[in-house]
């Protein structure tokens, strides 16, 4: 008989017994204790790094709580690895960022690396960004500005971020880099249409991410894929205003990893400058994007739909004419349906050294003004499956 009185025939209710205890004593920290002030106006910044160091190293499972409030935070880093599970509870809490660029020496607000088992729950992320898109100093040259991004996450392992919500961020408002099987479950973005280098969520360089039910709203694409991006499924995501959903730009640098099984499903767009687009740069370095697959969109007044772009060349910097050497292969679009705001409503320009290979369009209907749009192909000889409106080009 053990300290708590078990024998053998009472193992399995004092397994439960022992399990209760442990789960009552495991550490919440609140950062009210460590000084929070949660008036908007106090840096409350040190307050979340001492709860969140305690949290991390407390007995596992533990959690760092933000209670409801708003309140104002300098750019911060919260640091694994931690001794085991950890949660952030910021249900009804605002976090924001002073609004000052100048305050700001690093490209990141909140950034949260080298942890496994993290989970977020609720809390909005304000980066009051609206002072930094109206210089003109940073949209010229972003390399003489700091421009952070409201959530930096990397070396995240098997985490879970739900009921979060990023509002006008200075630069990016996600960015999910070397961060292997992690879930964002129901996810709020949202920035004005005008806003500058807002991109919603971008990604690189992970195998498994999954994004359900995310409404975002911004400047800028509003999901986008940088190389290295393996086994990333969305549903559920709806996008305008803002750029479209985007892989790439690719090509732009040497040794870039291949990009793979991408899936976007039950997605809606609207008044989006782009629909679902794969772009590369010409004359790039060689790299490969295979297995991405956009099924079940809705398309109200998108500007280019459907768009494969292997001559992406924003600005002229690069050099035209010589082909991209970006591979990309295994490429579907089913049952995309809706309104185009350009006549062209898909187009599929691949590139003359590497013909895309293996393109699918099935059970497309895209109106324009009311009549049927039209269709563009360059180094493609897509397979087209069902009824499709417009009538697909082969070239």
């Amino acid at each position: 008989m053990d300290k708590y009185g078990c024998n053998i025939r009472r193992a399995v209710w004092c397994l439960f017994v022992m399990t209760l205890i442990a789960t009552n004593h495991a550490a919440v920290v609140d950062i009210k204790t460590k000084g929070a002030k949660g008036d908007g106006i106090t840096d409350d910044g040190p307050a979340i790094l001492s709860a969140w160091k305690d949290a991390c190293a407390g007995a596992p499972p533990s959690s760092m709580l933000i209670p409801p409030g708003t309140y104002l935070s300098l750019a911060i880093v919260l640091a694994g690895p931690c001794k085991g599970p950890v949660e952030i509870i910021a249900k009804g809490a605002t976090i924001k960022a002073p609004p000052e660029l100048a305050k700001f020496t690093k490209d990141t607000w909140i950034n949260i690396n080298s942890v496994d088992k993290l989970t977020i729950t609720g809390g909005t992320f304000d980066g009051q960004g609206q002072q930094t898109w109206q210089s003109a100093k940073c949209q010229d040259t972003q390399m003489s500005c700091q421009i952070p991004v409201n959530l930096r996450l990397y070396k995240i392992k098997n985490s879970v971020f739900r009921d979060m919500t990023s509002i006008n961020s200075k630069n990016f408002h996600i960015v999910v880099l070397a961060s292997d099987n992690n879930r964002f479950e129901n996810l709020v973005i949202d920035a004005p249409g005008n806003s500058v280098n807002t991109d919603g969520m971008h990604i690189a360089k992970l195998n498994g991410l999954n994004i359900s039910n995310a409404n975002i709203r911004t400047g800028d694409d509003c999901i986008s894929f940088g190389d290295g991006s393996k086994n990333v499924y969305i549903d559920r995501a709806t996008c305008g205003p803002g750029h479209g959903f985007g892989i790439g730009s690719l090509g732009k640098y040497p040794n870039e990893e291949p990009v793979q099984g991408i899936f976007f499903r039950n997605c809606t767009m609207t008044g989006t400058t782009n629909g679902v687009r794969i772009k590369s740069w010409p004359d790039s370095m060689p790299g490969a994007a295979s297995d991405i697959h956009f099924e079940d969109i809705i398309m109200n007044n998108v500007l280019n739909p459907i768009l494969i772009d292997q001559e992406y060349c924003p600005n002229n910097a690069c050099k035209k004419g010589a082909p991209s050497k970006v591979k990309l292969a295994n490429v579907s679009f089913k049952r995309i349906r809706g309104t185009s705001a350009t006549k062209v409503a898909v187009k599929l320009a691949c590139s003359a050294g590497l013909p895309c290979e293996n393109v699918e369009l099935a059970d497309i209907n895209l109106t324009f003004n009311g009549g049927p749009a039209t269709s563009e192909c360059s180094n493609s000889k897509p397979k087209v499956t069902g009824p499709t409106v417009p009538a697909i080009c082969r070239a």
